[in-house]
Formats: C-alpha cells, sequence, structure tokens
C-alpha cells in the first residue's frame, strides 16, 4: 500500500486508465512480484469501513428531496469493493468518480462532471470533502464548500445553510 500511494500508477489507475489486470500486471512488474487479481483487490480495499453516523443524515437529506451525488477519486476496484459491503451508496442519485471521469481531485474536470449531474448552479451545491485541498478547489469552482470532519460537524455546516435533514 505505500508503495502505491500518490503514485504515477495510482492516478492512472483511479483516472480508469488502466483496468484491473493492466494495474495488477504494472505493479507486479514494479515491485518485482506477481500477484493475483482477488488477493491484490483484498489487499487494496480492506482499509475501508462503515461510517453508520453518516448515514442518518444522508437519509435525512433524501426525505428532504435533495439530490446527492458523490464526487470520489477512487478505482473500479475500491468502487466495487464498497458497493458490494456497504449501504452507503444506496443513499445517491449518482456518483462521479475519477475512474469514468478521467480526472481526478483538485482538477477542473471532475469537478464540472458532477456538476452537471447534479443539475444545478454551484453557489447552489454543498460540497464537503476531508481533504482541505479538494474542498478550496471546489471553492473556487463556485461550490459551497467545507472540510468534513464527522457528523456532528456535516451537521452544524448544513444547519448553517438551512439545510434541512431531520
Amino acid at each position: 500500500r505505500k508503495l502505491l500511494m500518490g503514485s504515477d500508477l495510482q492516478w492512472e489507475f483511479e483516472r480508469g486508465r488502466l483496468t484491473e489486470e493492466e494495474f495488477r500486471a504494472s505493479l507486479s512488474e514494479r515491485v518485482q512480484h506477481e500477484f493475483e487479481l482477488d488477493a491484490l483487490r483484498k489487499a487494496a480495499s480492506d482499509i475501508f469501513e462503515a461510517h453508520d453516523e453518516i448515514e442518518p443524515v444522508l437519509r435525512g437529506l433524501k426525505q428532504n428531496n435533495y439530490r446527492l451525488v458523490l464526487l470520489s477519486n477512487t478505482s473500479i476496484s475500491h468502487f466495487n469493493w464498497i458497493q458490494q459491503r456497504f449501504s452507503i451508496l444506496e443513499h445517491f442519485d449518482d456518483f462521479t468518480v475519477s475512474y469514468e471521469a478521467d480526472a481526478i481531485k483538485p482538477e477542473p474536470g471532475i469537478y464540472h462532471r458532477a456538476l452537471s449531474m447534479i443539475q444545478c448552479e454551484p453557489h447552489e451545491c454543498f460540497y464537503t470533502d476531508d481533504i482541505s485541498e479538494y474542498v478550496e478547489a471546489g471553492r473556487t469552482y463556485g461550490l459551497q464548500a467545507e472540510v468534513f470532519q464527522n457528523a456532528e460537524t456535516l451537521k452544524t455546516h448544513l444547519q448553517e445553510r438551512d439545510v434541512r435533514f431531520e
């Protein structure tokens, strides 16, 4: 995992420029060790855990007819892993994922794609991310944006904007 974090190989995979098999072959060649695809998927994806405290907020937003679009730098392996194991993605209307967008945050293309999916003006959208650089980028594109810390701070940010989620 340490070998990959922030590497060109990781970013190419998360941009969707490499298939899972191409990624596996490139990584195997780079470290001179043959990885099995299923083992690699598991090793790369077992970092994720459920954050149950956020789901009631998402449910409440949906009950109040807010449109939710996930914006994520992720690979197809990670996305499929999460989709198979956690229910959080069920709350979203659409997904802007880097491996489909051929762009990663903080690049403009991925934000523009998310905005076209959400179907509203940037100033009407609230965006939260746990990486402050991505939040700053979102603000430059006109989004109302705050750094995600936990469910309680998210609730505060939503309440400050008179967004109903209960």
